[in-house]
């Protein structure tokens, strides 16, 4: 089976070739179409869909699968989130959510100044390419969990969905 995922993002693209190790796997830039850093559950959960809906279009007979990372409020304090969808070929769409963690109150401004976490996240952990590596959760769980592994439950969750209402 092919499986084409919304993002060239290695932690996106090695978080689904984790959950389907026998499978084809490619990675496919395609745009959210929503904002570059997504401050709501709804708007992160809609960046997976639409990637995962680009992808299972792109190729027929293919499935496709949407990554999504961003933040969301709960009261007053800033959560990182993170969404996956998955298409299949017949269209039907399986939707999942992971693991969140607080985010300091310093990023949290950043944030509602516009600057995209991963650009934060460079700068906070005198790093380079951390939405690439270890993203904001490996950061704060001192790589405990990691975002390739935080997309990969996400995986998971979708798979065993899919395999439950399809099989």
């Amino acid at each position: 089976m092919k499986i084409i995922v919304g993002s060239t993002n290695p932690t996106k693209v090695n978080a689904v070739k984790d959950a389907f190790p026998q499978d084809e796997i490619m990675g496919l830039e395609v745009d959210s179409l929503v904002s570059p850093q997504p401050f709501s559950d709804k708007e992160t959960m809609q960046g997976a869909i639409n990637r995962a809906k680009q992808c299972a279009e792109y190729e027929p007979g293919v499935v496709g699968i949407g990554l999504e990372g961003g933040v969301m409020y709960v009261e007053d304090q800033l959560f990182l989130c993170n969404w996956g969808a998955l298409v299949t070929k017949s269209g039907k769409t399986y939707i999942a959510s992971g693991a969140r963690i607080l985010l300091p109150k310093e990023i949290e401004v950043e944030l509602t100044n516009g600057v995209e976490l991963g650009i934060i996240m460079d700068r906070y952990a005198k790093k380079s390419g951390v939405s690439k590596k270890e993203g904001a959760i490996g950061i704060f769980t001192k790589d405990l969990l990691t975002r390739q592994e935080m997309f990969s439950q996400v995986v998971t969750l979708l798979k065993g969905q899919w395999s439950y209402w399809d099989n």
